[in-house]
Protein backbone atom coordinates (compact mmCIF):
# COMPACT_ATOMS: atom_id res chain seq x y z
CA UNK A 1 0.00 0.00 0.00
CA UNK A 2 1.31 3.39 -0.91
CA UNK A 3 1.51 6.47 1.23
CA UNK A 4 -1.53 8.06 -0.41
CA UNK A 5 -3.76 5.04 0.24
CA UNK A 6 -2.55 4.71 3.81
CA UNK A 7 -3.18 8.36 4.62
CA UNK A 8 -6.64 8.20 3.05
CA UNK A 9 -7.47 5.34 5.41
CA UNK A 10 -5.84 6.83 8.50
CA UNK A 11 -7.17 10.37 7.97
CA UNK A 12 -10.53 9.59 6.36
CA UNK A 13 -12.13 12.52 8.14
CA UNK A 14 -9.95 14.86 6.03
CA UNK A 15 -10.85 13.33 2.64
CA UNK A 16 -12.77 16.43 1.57
CA UNK A 17 -9.71 18.68 1.95
CA UNK A 18 -7.07 17.90 -0.70
CA UNK A 19 -4.45 20.13 0.96
CA UNK A 20 -4.63 18.24 4.24
CA UNK A 21 -4.43 14.88 2.49
CA UNK A 22 -1.36 15.97 0.52
CA UNK A 23 0.26 17.24 3.72
CA UNK A 24 -0.52 13.96 5.52
CA UNK A 25 0.86 12.02 2.53
CA UNK A 26 4.14 13.93 2.54
CA UNK A 27 4.45 13.49 6.32
CA UNK A 28 3.79 9.76 5.97
CA UNK A 29 6.41 9.39 3.23
CA UNK A 30 8.96 11.30 5.27
CA UNK A 31 8.30 9.30 8.43
CA UNK A 32 7.54 5.74 7.26
CA UNK A 33 8.45 5.29 3.58
CA UNK A 34 12.10 6.09 4.12
CA UNK A 35 14.77 3.39 4.54
CA UNK A 36 17.08 5.72 6.45
CA UNK A 37 14.57 6.13 9.28
CA UNK A 38 14.30 2.34 9.59
CA UNK A 39 18.11 2.09 9.64
CA UNK A 40 18.34 4.69 12.40
CA UNK A 41 15.90 2.72 14.52
CA UNK A 42 17.77 -0.54 13.97
CA UNK A 43 15.11 -2.36 11.95
CA UNK A 44 17.56 -2.92 9.10
CA UNK A 45 21.32 -3.22 9.25
CA UNK A 46 22.35 -1.07 6.34
CA UNK A 47 20.97 0.80 3.34
CA UNK A 48 22.74 -0.15 0.11
CA UNK A 49 22.85 2.50 -2.59
CA UNK A 50 21.55 0.99 -5.89
CA UNK A 51 24.75 1.79 -7.78
CA UNK A 52 26.84 -0.40 -5.48
CA UNK A 53 24.49 -3.39 -5.22
CA UNK A 54 26.32 -5.61 -7.73
CA UNK A 55 29.69 -4.94 -6.08
CA UNK A 56 28.31 -5.74 -2.61
CA UNK A 57 26.65 -8.98 -3.74
CA UNK A 58 29.82 -10.13 -5.55
CA UNK A 59 31.90 -9.40 -2.47
CA UNK A 60 29.49 -11.39 -0.29
CA UNK A 61 29.59 -14.40 -2.63
CA UNK A 62 33.38 -14.21 -2.83
CA UNK A 63 33.62 -14.40 0.95
CA UNK A 64 31.49 -17.58 0.87
CA UNK A 65 33.50 -19.25 -1.92
CA UNK A 66 35.71 -21.36 0.36
CA UNK A 67 33.09 -22.14 2.97
CA UNK A 68 32.51 -25.80 3.72
CA UNK A 69 29.57 -27.12 5.68
CA UNK A 70 30.19 -29.43 8.59
CA UNK A 71 26.77 -30.75 9.52
CA UNK A 72 26.39 -33.24 12.37
CA UNK A 73 25.61 -36.88 11.59
CA UNK A 74 21.88 -37.61 11.31
CA UNK A 75 20.55 -40.73 12.92
CA UNK A 76 17.35 -40.81 10.85
CA UNK A 77 16.42 -39.53 7.41
CA UNK A 78 13.09 -38.07 6.39
CA UNK A 79 10.44 -40.71 6.10
CA UNK A 80 9.08 -41.39 2.61
CA UNK A 81 5.62 -40.02 2.15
Amino acid sequence: MGAKGATEIIHRSDLNDANKISQHTSDYEERFANPFVAAERGFIDEVIIPGSTRRRVCRAFASLRGKSLKNPWKKHDNIPL
